[in-house]
């Protein structure tokens, strides 16, 4: 007996402050295989807001290069607005926006690893073969099949997305499709792009089996556009990258380390070379915004991965994210309702206080009375604090630094370095924001 308890000690020491030896940091093999040119492809279509309905946002508006891919902001403000990241406004007149992004625009980061087989905060993109495409998606049978990997499945949603880069019914030819059927825009859109000469020739010399600009499809777009972001987010040389290798942490970032891995036990869920279960928690996170309402819901909430699940012990629950280079992906949370690092943890002990105030929402003043309805329904909000997967756990001030700086120390060397970045201009002559 005395030796099986030494045994599940050891056990338990490994698990909870790995060695150096276990293979935690991320190889160049880990990444799926990438065409340089279908990604060089990718970077202009990224950029060139020739994919959104009104020709008015691309991908690269809420996943911006000087935001470290994302656009700093709690809820983001999609088609009709103008600008960047937290200065973007909420247009004018007919155009500004009808409605927030209902949840935070997450960080793109090593989203090309080969371990990734779930995307969106709820996870309703997923690798399946239950429709016979390889995915289990919104698109259900109707996604088309070819796509490389779930990178390139995903880069086709929110193209399709009223609010983020469709537009609204009867602007243009694209939200009005999607009305139909998800799947009719996509074709719209790929003629769109083949009939830009230079895009042609391009999809032409990166793609094998294309002969003619007229073969180009929404799929070989899909395929470019997860090249770029596979290759473009990489990112495994932080100062932890190189503490597996055995240099050094800073002091209060070693102190930090062992709190994560073994007093507080984050990596129970923020686990493996990604820090991600992949799986889905629920924090009982402050609730706000519009919501991402069903048909039924008779309020602006967000139920997480019931909404695709249907099955209620999902309720409330989203999906982990990553923690590689989280120091510079504020605001935090499935709809950014912390803006520090050191607000986040303390939510996850149990000693969060917050307030309105600090949700990062431009001003959007004919959205301002329903921006935070939610919290007037007393009975909603309970449901979402009672569903909580995380137990309270003391921290003092000091902690909170040292964790803070664990953090920090996940953050790449050349982070903010990308090899291929934003590009100055895109072939289709749209202004790049």
């Amino acid at each position: 007996m005395h030796a099986l308890c030494l045994l599940l000690a050891l056990v338990c020491t490994l698990f909870l402050n790995p060695p150096k030896a276990y293979a935690q940091t991320i190889l160049p093999e880990d990444y799926i295989a990438i065409d340089m040119d279908q990604a060089r492809i990718g970077q202009l279509l990224f950029y060139d807001k020739i994919l959104s309905g009104n020709q008015n946002i691309s991908c690269g508006t809420c996943h911006h290069h000087d935001h470290a891919g994302t656009d700093g902001l709690s809820l983001g403000i999609g088609e009709g607005g103008t600008g960047v990241g937290p200065l973007r406004t909420a247009g004018v007149g007919a155009d500004r926006i009808r409605k927030r992004i209902p949840r935070n625009a997450p960080a793109l980061w090593n989203l090309g690893h080969r371990s990734i087989d779930v995307l969106f905060h709820d996870g309703r993109l997923s690798v399946s073969d239950i429709y016979g495409n390889g995915f289990n998606s919104p698109a259900q049978e109707w996604l088309p099949e070819g796509l490389d990997h779930i990178l390139a499945a995903q880069a086709l949603f929110p193209l399709t997305a009223q609010f983020e880069m469709a537009g609204n019914p009867r602007e243009n030819e694209i939200a009005g499709a999607i009305h139909d059927r998800i799947d009719t825009a996509w074709p719209i859109l790929a003629k769109r792009v083949r009939t830009i000469p230079a895009y042609g020739e391009m999809f032409v010399a990166a793609f094998d089996h294309i002969s003619t600009p007229e073969e180009v499809t929404i799929v070989e777009i899909g395929n470019a556009l997860g090249a770029f972001i596979a290759a473009e987010w990489q990112s495994a040389d932080s100062p932890y990258d190189a503490w597996l290798m055995g240099a050094a942490l800073p002091v209060t970032a070693e102190r930090g380390r062992v709190l994560f891995f073994q007093t507080l036990r984050c990596a129970s869920c923020h686990t493996g070379p990604l820090f991600t279960d992949q799986q889905f928690h629920a924090l009982g996170l402050p609730a706000f915004g519009p919501g991402r309402t069903r048909p039924w819901d008779p309020m602006p909430r967000d139920v997480g991965r019931m909404g695709k699940s249907d099955r209620l012990e999902d309720a409330y629950r989203f999906r982990t994210p990553s923690l590689r280079n989280v120091a510079l992906t504020g605001p935090y949370g499935h709809n950014g309702a912390y803006p520090t690092l050191g607000s986040m943890i303390r939510h996850h002990a149990g000693q969060a206080y917050w307030t309105p105030e600090m949700a990062q929402l431009p001003d959007v003043p004919w959205l301002a009375a329903a921006d935070f309805a939610i919290r007037e329904d007393a009975l909603e909000i309970a449901r979402q604090a009672g569903q909580r997967d995380l137990q309270p756990f003391a921290i003092s001030d000091q902690e909170l630094a040292d964790l803070t700086a664990f953090l920090h120390a996940l953050t790449g060397e050349t982070a903010l370095t990308r090899p291929l970045g934003r590009p100055h201009t895109v072939p289709s002559g749209l202004p790049v924001d």
